[in-house]
């Protein structure tokens, strides 16, 4: 593993280590703690929700209960609140000077994720809106269908910070035009699920846009909770250096067949 990301690399034993790919099976608090000051490029979050409140949703035209684990269950806003600036504030350290963050959420959980960034000292560059054009349907009629999620992208509030966007590949991927803040998209394809199940797992087009964007080749990236792994599958399709981080070796193994199936494509 290399030097210039962990402490120590005796402390580090590793859930998966393939060439360019590192996965982790620890609590993140507890690993982030391992890493190297101003070590990553670029950090991708997508962290709990906190929607386990044994309520009930859609899930492909079925009624399902929201609860998806004793990690998406939290006690008060208190406490999801101090979780959130927990780990923002552990993810500055590790983040190089001019590197940058993208959090993913729903309104359940990105407004603290939003005020904890301001308060830890962030400077929020984008607030990018991600429309599903086919969001589950909204099963009580009693409010408009959720059909939206927030990426907030942000660096370290620092006037000689200077993040990389790549702004030119961003325009022509959009017909030549500047690219908006509003994303259409589906949402994820079962094509994509072919490893296991995830309640949350990403569409691969969302992370392919967000690490061409802002990053290059040969960069690290980190994933905090890395979940079945797409943003691993997309850093290796890009030939980006990663290292995510889960608790749930459920999940972990998800995210392995995955990043395997795209080595061998790679290699085909």
């Amino acid at each position: 593993m290399n030097h210039d990301i962990f402490k120590e690399e005796n402390m580090i034993t590793p859930y998966y280590h393939k060439e360019s790919s590192i996965l982790i099976c620890e609590n993140t608090f507890s690993f982030l703690e391992k890493m190297k000051d101003s070590s990553i490029d670029m950090i991708f979050a997508d962290p709990p929700y906190f929607l386990s409140n044994d309520g009930i949703s859609n899930s492909g035209g079925h009624v399902v209960s929201v609860n998806k684990g004793d990690w998406d269950k939290i006690n008060s806003l208190e406490d999801k609140h101090h979780f959130n600036r927990t780990w923002i504030r552990m993810c500055k350290r590790i983040l190089k000077p001019n590197g940058t963050i993208w959090i993913s959420g729903t309104y359940h959980n990105i407004y603290s994720v939003g005020m904890a960034l301001e308060q830890e000292g962030y400077k929020i560059l984008n607030n990018i809106t991600w429309q599903k054009t086919n969001p589950a349907p909204n099963l009580s009629c009693r409010y408009f269908t959720h059909s939206t999620e927030t990426l907030l992208w942000a660096r370290k509030n620092d006037k000689r910070a200077r993040h990389y966007y790549n702004y030119e590949l961003m325009k022509s991927i959009n017909s030549g035009k500047q690219m908006k803040d509003v994303w259409t998209g589906p949402l994820t394809k079962l094509a994509e699920k072919w490893a296991g199940k995830h309640p949350t797992q990403k569409p691969e087009y969302l992370l392919e846009r967000i690490i061409l964007a802002s990053t290059k080749e040969g960069d690290y990236i980190l994933d905090p909770f890395v979940g079945s792994g797409t943003t691993g599958v997309v850093a290796k399709r890009l030939g980006r250096r990663f290292i995510g981080i889960d608790a749930e070796k459920e999940y972990l193994d998800i995210a392995i067949r995955r990043i395997e199936h795209e080595g061998e494509k790679t290699w085909s």
